[in-house]
């Protein structure tokens, strides 16, 4: 019988301990995230995988953009950088496989971001270009993947603007082909 208490400590305890991560932590921190997200963030997310190879030239497009839904002007939000059509072949796929993707990041603690942005528009791109290239079709498959990629990209700008300008990256279009 004293053999037992572990396994049947394990099997009371695992549930419980789960049930109280997910009440203490996870929830307040989504809770937390979902109320400083800005209405924008509600842009839907939508990653399609085919089977079909199909090359991919590295292709981009940015626009400074203040517009939010249905392509408005938003009056009172930070201003904003949008990323159009930014396609690049994915790691280890030998050019078969490509992501595409439109994305808008947006001013930390309302910085220019706008003006920042533009006067470095080619490193900026050439540092989108290196951080989504880099991905491998099994890092977009991963749980999670597009908050890492957000992750990766709020820091190299950051890093190569020298201070804390982006603050989080919204995708409006993920299709990995």
């Amino acid at each position: 019988m004293a053999a037992w208490i572990p396994v049947i400590a394990a099997v009371v305890l695992a549930p419980i301990a789960t049930w109280a991560t997910i009440e203490f932590v996870v929830l307040p921190r989504l809770q937390k995230q979902m109320a400083t997200a800005p209405a924008e963030g509600a842009v839907a997310d939508s990653a399609t995988h085919g089977g079909q190879s199909a090359p991919a030239a590295a292709g981009h497009g940015a626009k400074p953009s203040k517009e939010g839904k249905g392509g408005k002007e938003t009056g009172g939000g930070p201003a904003n950088y949008e990323f159009q059509n930014v396609v690049v072949n994915l790691a280890g796929t030998m050019g078969t496989r490509y992501l595409k993707t439109s994305f808008i990041v947006t001013a930390a603690g309302g910085a220019d971001i706008r003006g920042q942005f533009e006067g470095s528009k080619a490193r900026l791109t050439d540092i989108t270009l290196n951080v989504l290239s880099s991905l491998t079709l099994p890092d977009l498959e991963e749980p999670g993947s597009k908050n890492v990629i957000r992750e990766k990209l709020v820091m190299a700008y950051n890093q190569a603007l020298g201070k804390k300008i982006a603050d989080q990256v919204y995708f409006s279009d993920f299709v990995v082909q």
